[in-house]
């Protein structure tokens, strides 16, 4: 017995090991099937007594120095920094095999076909497609391999063996690779790590796949268009567009999807999950990129800006309609008159003139309006709800607009200017009445005898004479009059 100590800045490990000449260690052989079972007992134990055991892990080892690079899991130890970008390594191999991202060197050639790659593996798998020798056939599908060992785990698919188990959940499995990369879910470790940003992961193949990003690999290409995708499954997506292939259906209303990730944002309109909530105010969302675009309101993102005049938005759509204030564009256009509008809710409030619908009902006394928004605004005359108020007096309005025009007499702003004169008014209906003085226009008739009027007011008066109303009286003479 002995004692390893593997020290760091901040911390050292101090475990007990069995230590052997590892020289010697090495010299054993690969297991001969022709050893006696007695042998084949002596050998175990033999093994046994020489196994290295991790006291913080109880992982065990058949040599000392890959204890030691073990125990570099626990300490966090990185002993080797890159010179060119100051990234730190645990082991110098894996400094070597950094290193030459920058240098670009890729030593190892394959003899076959010339190929270079950076590592050994890269090297060994390369080597496989050249590969052509398959002695071993499988007896029940007839697949060939190259190695015995391999054919002997293809087998378990047909005989449904599967001899490795986990020791934590009791998982079973065919392949010892498949055990060793479940039980990193235990573990949590994560063995594979991108040389470029530093990354781990718990398999070599997602390692693999992560690499592509940095490299900008894409190998796998659709034959119909010629795009190129860095993982094969993102091709199988592709693949559908030309196809037509929507293998997912709803089961509620029968529409087909190309991906099950769109099914299942879809099924949501059915059963109503809103499974996103916001942790500011707890609105809850179906979507997660609702959610993120709802939580730009309580932090006051607007990462949308209008190239225009340089307004934010918290939302593309959002930005997108205000654009067409400056380009003009107006997308959507009555079939009826050809009428063009830049939204869609305008248009469909347009499309009531020619229909003469009017789908919104007040319950109170039955009118019928174009918008839900004319609706709430002729509900308020029944609830007396005035929400608008001025900050200036305190006075109270049913509606926005009253509320904004009422404030220019506290502001003496007068917005609307006439052409001709050049005198300016508050109120848009004011400038259109003042318009009328120049035009000579008089759009309101007298039903009675058809003399014609340019204020509607002038007109109302004027009728009373026909139906002989006098509102006005005086309080002295106790006379009535019809004009004020």
């Amino acid at each position: 017995m002995a004692s390893v100590k593997l020290e760091d800045c901040s911390q050292t490990l101090e475990l007990n090991v069995i230590i052997k000449d590892e020289e010697e260690e090495e010299k054993i052989g690969d297991h001969v099937e022709t050893f006696s079972t007695s042998r084949e007992h002596q050998q175990e134990d033999h093994i046994a007594k020489r196994s290295h055991h991790c006291t913080h892990c109880e992982e065990i080892f058949p040599f000392l120095s890959k204890l030691k690079i073990h125990l570099k899991i626990h300490t966090g130890e990185k002993l080797y920094s890159c010179s060119e970008c100051g990234k730190w390594l645990k082991t110098s191999t894996k400094l070597k095999v950094h290193q030459r991202t920058h240098t670009g060197e890729k030593p190892y050639s394959c003899s076959e076909c010339g190929k270079c790659f950076k590592t050994s593996t890269a090297l060994k798998v390369h080597h496989g497609t050249h590969r052509a020798e398959k002695p071993f056939s499988c007896s029940d599908c007839g697949k060939s391999f190259s190695h015995r060992d391999t054919l002997k785990q293809h087998e378990h698919i047909h005989t449904g063996k599967k001899p490795y188990s986990c020791s934590d959940c009791g998982a079973s499995f065919s392949h010892r690779n498949a055990l060793k990369r479940h039980e990193h879910m235990h573990t949590g470790e994560k063995p594979y790590s991108c040389s470029d940003c530093g990354r781990s992961f718990s398999q070599l193949g997602h390692l693999k796949r992560h690499e592509r990003l940095h490299a900008g690999e894409k190998p796998y290409s659709c034959s119909d268009c010629g795009s190129s995708f860095s993982q094969r499954g993102t091709l199988k997506h592709h693949e559908r567009i030309h196809k037509g292939e929507k293998p997912y259906s709803c089961s509620d209303c029968g529409a087909s999807f190309s991906r099950l990730g769109t099914l299942k944002k879809h099924e949501r309109i059915h059963t109503g999950e809103k499974p996103y909530f916001c942790s500011d105010c707890g609105k809850s969302f179906s979507q997660l990129g609702t959610l993120k675009q709802h939580e730009r309101i309580h932090i006051g993102e607007k990462p949308y800006s209008c190239s225009y005049c340089g307004k934010s938005f918290s939302r593309p759509c959002t930005l997108q309609k205000h654009e067409r204030i400056h380009t003009g564009e107006k997308p959507y256009s009555c079939y009826d008159c050809g009428a063009s509008f830049s939204r869609p809710d305008t248009l469909k409030q347009h499309d009531c003139i020619h229909t003469g619908e009017k789908p919104y009902s007040c319950s109170d006394c039955v009118k019928c309006f174009k918008t839900s928004t004319d609706l709430k605004v002729h509900q308020r005359t029944h609830t007396g709800e005035k929400p608008y108020s001025c900050s200036d007096c305190g006075k109270s309005f049913c509606q926005l607009g009253n509320l904004k025009q009422h404030e220019r007499i506290h502001t003496g702003e007068k917005p609307y200017s006439c052409s001709d004169c050049g005198k300016s008014f508050c109120q848009l209906g004011a400038l259109k009445q003042h318009e009328r003085i120049h035009t000579g226009e008089k759009p309101y008739s007298c039903s009675d005898c058809g003399k014609n009027f340019s204020h509607l007011g002038t007109l109302k008066q004027h009728e009373r004479i026909h139906k002989g109303e006098k509102p006005y009286s005086c309080s002295d003479f106790e006379k009535s009059f019809s004009q004020e």
